[in-house]
C-alpha cells in the first residue's frame, strides 16, 4: 500500500503543467541528441546543466532524466536509417537494423526499437519504484568505511565492465582519480596540484572534462575522417509496424533484453552499453526458428533485444544514484552534479527529506516513456530530414553551444581553454582506443572516496582495520576482490573480450 501511496504522490507532482512541459522538453532534446550522430546524452546534459540553475529542482531533474532515456531511444534512429549509432549503446543496433532498412524494412525496425524501448523503460521504472525503498533501508547502515568500500567496488566494476582493454580501463580510472585531486584539500585548505594557476584552486570542473572529452573529442575525430565517411544517407521508410510474425519473434527477445538490462543497469560502469552487447550476444546464441533471417542480415530480434536492454539499463541505473548517492555511470555522475547545484545531497535521505522529488522523478519516467513512443513513431520522417544537415554546419554549432555552456557556469574564459585542451585529450583517447567513461567515474568518485576514507580513519583513530572489521565494508571489499580474481581467469577474460567483438 505504501508503494501505491508514494506513486500517487509522484504522479501528483509529475502531472503538474510545468513538470509535464520539462519532461516533454527533456524527451524531445534527448531524442534529438540521440538522432544526431556523435553527440551523446553526457555532452548534452553537460551543456544544459547551467540552464537548470533557475529551474525548480524537481523540474530540472525531470528534464535531465528525460534527456538521458530520450537519447537511448533516439540513438536507434540513426543506427537503423543511416548505419550511424547516435550513441554508444546503439552500436549493436546497427548490425541488423541497417540491414533491415536496406531491405526496405526500416519501419518495422524503428517500431521494434520504439516499442521494445517503451516496454523495457516501463518495467525498469517499476523495478526502480519497487526496490528503491528496501535498498534505502540498507543504505542507512552505511558509514564512511562502507561508502569507501562501495566506491572501490564501483571502480573495479567499471574496469571489469568497460569495453576493450582492461589495462586501458584501469589507466583511465587512475587518470580520473588523479584529476580529482586537483584543487583545495578539504581538511587542510591547502591548494594541491594547481601549479600556481588561480583558476585551478577550485579544482577542474566536471562539465569542462565532460564537454571536452565527449563533445570536442568526437568532433575532432569526425573532422579527421573523409567526407564520404561522414556523409549521411537517407533511407526510404516503407510501412511502420511489424507483421504478426515479427511480433512473435520480438516478444521473447524484448523480455530477455529487459531482464538483462534491468540487472546490468544497476552495476557501476556497465549500464546500458554492456546490457545492449550482452542482450545481442544472448540472442545470437538462441536457436534460429525456421524461416528466420540470420543475424547480421536483418533479424528483427537483433534490434528489439539490445534496444530493450539499453532502455531497461538506463532506468535501473537510477537505483544506486537515488538510494545510495553513488553514480553508476557518467550520466548519473552529471545528475549528482545537478542535485548538488540545487542543494540536494544525493543518497538515502532524498526519499525521506524530499519525497516529492524522489517519487515525482520516478512517476515522470512513465510519462516520459509514453511521450517518447508518441514522438518516435510518427515523427520518423522529420528525423530523416534533420539528418540531411551537412556536417560543416553541424559541428560549428556544437562547438559554439559547448563554449557558451561552459562559459556560463563560471563566466570564465579559462574554462573554454580547458575544454579545448580536454577536447584534444579526448581525440587522443579515441585514437588510442581508450573508453573515456571510466575516467569520468574515477573523477567523480575520487574526491568522495578520499573524503570517506579520511573520515573513516578519523573515527577509528587511524586504524585501517576498520575497513575489514565492519561486516558490510568487509563484504563489499571481498566482492571487489572476487571481481578482480574472476576477471583475471583466462576463460572469463576470453569470454569478456568476445562479448564486445562481433564476428
Amino acid at each position: 500500500m505504501d508503494l501505491i501511496a508514494n506513486l500517487s504522490l509522484g504522479f501528483g507532482v509529475a502531472f503538474t503543467p510545468i513538470n509535464l512541459l520539462y519532461a516533454f522538453i527533456g524527451c524531445l532534446l534527448g531524442t534529438l541528441i540521440g538522432v544526431l550522430p556523435g553527440i551523446g546524452p553526457v555532452a548534452t546534459i553537460a551543456m544544459l546543466l547551467p540552464a537548470t540553475y533557475a529551474l525548480p529542482p524537481v523540474s530540472a531533474l525531470i528534464m535531465l532524466a528525460g534527456i538521458y532515456y530520450g537519447a537511448q531511444y533516439g540513438g536507434s534512429t540513426t543506427a537503423i536509417l543511416v548505419n550511424l549509432p547516435g550513441e554508444s549503446s546503439s552500436v549493436v543496433t546497427v548490425i541488423d537494423g541497417y540491414q533491415m532498412a536496406r531491405q526496405g524494412r526500416a519501419g518495422p525496425a524503428l517500431a521494434a526499437a520504439g516499442l521494445g524501448s517503451f516496454f523495457a523503460g516501463c518495467v525498469g521504472t517499476l523495478i526502480l519504484a519497487a526496490f528503491a525503498a528496501p535498498l534505502t533501508e540498507v543504505a542507512f547502515k552505511f558509514g564512511p568505511a562502507e561508502y569507501f568500500s562501495l566506491m572501490v567496488l564501483g571502480l573495479i566494476g567499471a574496469v571489469v565492465l568497460a569495453s576493450g582493454s582492461l589495462v586501458k580501463a584501469i589507466a583511465m580510472i587512475v587518470l580520473g582519480l588523479l584529476l580529482g585531486l586537483v584543487g583545495t584539500d578539504v581538511n587542510s585548505g591547502v591548494a594541491r596540484f594547481s601549479f600556481d594557476i588561480p583558476e585551478l584552486t577550485d579544482g577542474i570542473g566536471f562539465i569542462t572534462i565532460a564537454m571536452g572529452v565527449f563533445g570536442y573529442g568526437e568532433i575532432i575525430s569526425n573532422l579527421g575522417k573523409s567526407d564520404e565517411h561522414r556523409e549521411v544517407f537517407t533511407a526510404k521508410v516503407q510501412g511502420l509496424f511489424p507483421t504478426l510474425e515479427d511480433f512473435k519473434r520480438m516478444l521473447p527477445a524484448v523480455l530477455r533484453g529487459t531482464a538483462l538490462g534491468s540487472m546490468l543497469g544497476i552495476l557501476p560502469g556497465g549500464g546500458a552499453l554492456l546490457a545492449a552487447f550482452a542482450a545481442y550476444t544472448v540472442e545470437k546464441k538462441t536457436k534460429l526458428q525456421p524461416g528466420e533471417v540470420p543475424f547480421g542480415r536483418g533479424n528483427i530480434r537483433g534490434v528489439a533485444a539490445p534496444e530493450s536492454a539499453n532502455n531497461a539499463g538506463a532506468q535501473t541505473s537510477f537505483i544506486p544514484l537515488l538510494t545510495l548517492g553513488i553514480p553508476p555511470n557518467a550520466v548519473m555522475a552529471l545528475m549528482v552534479g545537478a542535485m548538488t547545484i540545487h542543494n540536494i545531497q544525493p543518497g538515502p535521505q532524498v526519499m525521506t527529506s524530499n519525497p516529492q522529488l524522489f517519487w515525482g522523478l520516478i512517476a515522470s519516467m512513465w510519462i516520459g516513456n509514453a511521450m517518447l513512443v508518441i514522438l518516435n513513431l510518427p515523427l520518423i520522417g522529420m528525423w530523416i530530414k534533420l539528418l540531411t544537415v551537412p556536417y560543416r554546419w553541424l559541428f560549428p554549432s556544437i562547438v559554439l553551444f559547448c563554449a557558451i555552456g561552459v562559459y556560463s557556469t563560471n563566466n570564465n574564459v579559462f574554462d573554454i581553454w580547458m575544454v579545448a585542451i580536454f577536447g584534444v585529450i579526448g581525440y587522443l583517447f579515441i585514437k588510442l582506443g581508450c573508453e573515456p567513461a571510466p575516467l569520468l567515474l574515477g573523477f567523480i568518485l575520487g574526491p568522495m572516496m578520499e573524503e570517506n576514507l579520511r573520515r573513516a580513519l578519523l573515527l577509528s583513530r587511524g586504524d585501517w582495520s576498520v575497513l575489514v572489521t565492519r561486516p558490510l565494508s568487509a563484504g563489499l571489499l571481498a566482492a571487489a576482490l572476487l571481481l578482480v580474481v574472476i576477471v583475471a581467469l583466462p576463460s572469463i577474460k576470453a569470454k569478456r573480450e568476445e562479448a564486445f567483438v562481433e564476428d
